[in-house]
C-alpha cells in the first residue's frame, strides 16, 4: 500500500471515524466568505471539499479555491474535479498543478450536464468518465505517467476519491459503477446526501466487499423552504416526509431566534442519531456533512455524534 499523503487518508487508515465538510466558492472574485466558511467548518472536520462548478453553475475554479482554503484557512482541501468541463489534457494539467501546490486529495465526478446550469448552451466535454479519471490519477501517482504513457517529471502525491448515490434506483447499476472504480484504484467514497438510515445501510452492505472506505453524505437543511427546494431540484435525493414535517413545525414558532434554535435541534437529533447508529452497526469510515449556507450545524452534528462514543 502506498504511503498516506493527506490527513484524510492517514485518519482513515488509523481507524479514526473521520468527518469532512464542504464549501462552495461561488461566482465571485471575493474570497473572504469562502475562507470564513472553511475556518468555521474546519474546526470540526479533517478535510473540506471545495466544489467544482456545482450544478453546472460557473464559479471560482476549485483548484485555485482549494489552494486558498489550505493556505488562508489552514484546512486540508478535497479538490473536486468534473469530467464535464475538462478534457484529459486539462485534467492532467490541473492534477500536476494540484500536486505541485500541495493539494493531496481530489474527488473526481462526471458533473451535472450544462443544460441544467446557468450557461445552458455550454458544450460538455466528458472526454473521460469518472472511472477513467480514477485511472488517470492512479497512473500519474503509481507509474509516473499520463494516460498516454508520457513520463512525468517529479512525484505526483494525490489521493483519489469518488462519489456514489445510495438513493439510486436501481441500486445495482450504481454498485456496478463503483466496482469498476474500485478496480481502477479509487481510495475513498463520499456519497450524495442520504436522509434514510435504511437506504444508507443497504448501500453500505452492497459496497462493503470493495474494500474502499465510505463517508456517508448528509445534508442538514436550514429551513423547510430549502429542504423543499432540494427535493424538487436536485436529482437523486429523497427526503422523508417525517423530516419535512419536523422542519415545517419549527417554522410555526414565529420569532426567528426560536425557529433557528429549533431547526438546529432537529438537525442534530436527526443526523447525529443516524450517524451514531450507522457507526455502531455498519462498516462506515466517516461522514461527509454538506451544509448549504449553514456552517454552524457542522460542529453541532459532529459533537452530537461524538457524545455517544465517549
Amino acid at each position: 500500500m502506498r504511503g498516506a499523503f493527506s490527513r484524510l487518508i492517514s485518519g482513515i487508515r488509523e481507524g479514526k471515524f473521520v468527518y469532512t465538510g464542504e464549501v462552495s466558492p461561488g461566482k465571485t472574485t471575493r474570497i473572504e466568505r469562502l475562507i470564513d466558511s472553511a475556518r468555521t467548518i474546519g474546526r470540526h472536520v479533517v478535510a473540506c471539499n471545495v466544489t467544482d462548478n456545482p450544478r453546472a453553475r460557473a464559479s471560482m475554479g476549485s483548484l485555485a479555491a482549494s489552494v486558498a482554503v489550505q493556505e488562508k484557512a489552514g484546512i486540508e482541501a478535497i479538490c473536486q474535479m468534473t469530467a464535464r468541463d475538462r478534457n484529459r489534457l486539462a485534467l492532467t494539467s490541473d492534477l500536476l498543478g494540484a500536486s505541485a501546490l500541495g493539494i493531496r486529495n481530489v474527488l473526481v465526478m462526471s458533473g451535472d450536464h450544462p443544460s441544467l446550469g446557468d450557461n445552458p448552451s455550454a458544450m460538455p466535454v466528458y472526454d473521460l468518465d469518472s472511472a477513467q479519471m480514477v485511472e488517470l490519477v492512479r497512473r500519474m501517482v503509481d507509474d509516473g505517467t499520463d494516460l498516454a504513457g508520457n513520463r512525468i517529471d517529479g512525484e505526483v502525491r494525490i489521493h483519489v476519491g469518488v462519489t456514489a448515490n445510495p438513493n439510486a434506483d436501481p441500486l445495482e447499476v450504481e454498485v456496478a459503477k463503483l466496482e469498476r472504480k474500485a478496480r481502477l484504484g479509487a481510495e475513498f467514497i463520499q456519497t450524495q446526501a442520504v436522509f434514510d438510515i435504511e437506504v444508507a445501510e443497504r448501500f453500505l452492505d452492497e459496497v462493503g466487499g470493495f474494500g474502499i472506505p465510505v463517508l456517508i453524505g448528509i445534508l442538514p437543511c436550514k429551513s423547510f423552504r430549502i429542504a423543499d427546494q432540494i427535493a424538487k431540484s436536485v436529482p437523486g435525493i429523497r427526503i422523508p416526509a417525517e423530516y419535512f414535517e419536523r422542519l415545517r413545525g419549527a417554522e410555526e414558532l414565529g420569532d426567528q431566534a426560536s425557529v433557528e434554535e429549533k431547526v438546529d435541534r432537529i438537525n442534530e437529533e436527526y443526523f447525529a442519531g443516524m450517524i451514531k447508529e450507522l457507526r455502531r452497526t455498519a462498516r462506515l469510515a466517516g461522514a461527509h456533512i454538506m451544509g448549504i449556507s449553514y456552517d454552524r450545524i457542522v460542529g453541532t452534528i459532529v459533537e452530537g455524534v461524538e457524545r455517544g462514543f465517549r
